[in-house]
């Protein structure tokens, strides 16, 4: 699925401001999971507008597998065992850990295209990192992992014991 060219620039637009919408709301949900609240209209939010920020990156016309396109496709991979884990098994068990890991690398993922745009796309950022090798991109990248595996790993410790009651048909 390719959009028109003349629908490009509407179209980025919209896919940034998707992106952005999904990265504030997981960091909500992200922090809720350390609080140890499920938070479910922000947590319906993030998996909606990650699914939708993975998808409508598929809309632009590039050619071949490109990292945003190998990122989109393991998001979507990784949102349907979330999404499986958090609706269909309700968190029961192991599948309490394997959603808040699951939703910690799709935020990761979207926030990694986040840095990568960023240095691609804004000036001031360009021109710390034009090639996106040297150290301020570096940096960006490898504080960004650190933060995500310290946040990941509290969530799976503090997001215990709530069960989700099923719902009543």
């Amino acid at each position: 699925m390719f959009v028109p060219t003349s629908a490009l620039p509407t179209f980025t637009i919209i896919h940034v401001a998707i992106s952005l919408a999904a990265i504030a709301s997981g960091f909500i949900v992200l922090f809720g999971m350390i609080a140890n609240k499920t938070l479910d209209g922000w947590t319906a939010f993030f998996l909606g507008t990650t699914v939708a920020t993975s998808v409508t990156g598929f809309g632009f016309p590039i050619k071949g597998l490109t990292p945003g396109i190998a990122f989109g496709l393991i998001s979507l991979v990784i949102l349907a065992g979330v999404i499986y884990a958090r609706y269909l098994r309700r968190l029961a068990g192991n599948w309490r850990p394997a959603y808040v890991i699951g939703a910690t690398i799709a935020l990761y993922l979207n926030f990694v295209v986040l840095i990568v745009q960023s240095f691609q796309k804004l000036p001031i950022f360009k021109a710390l990192a034009p090639t996106q090798s040297e150290p301020p991109f570096l940096a960006a990248q490898l504080g960004s992992l650190v933060a995500f595996i310290v946040l990941g790993t509290l969530a799976v410790k503090k997001f215990r014991k709530i069960l989700l009651m099923p719902v009543d048909a």
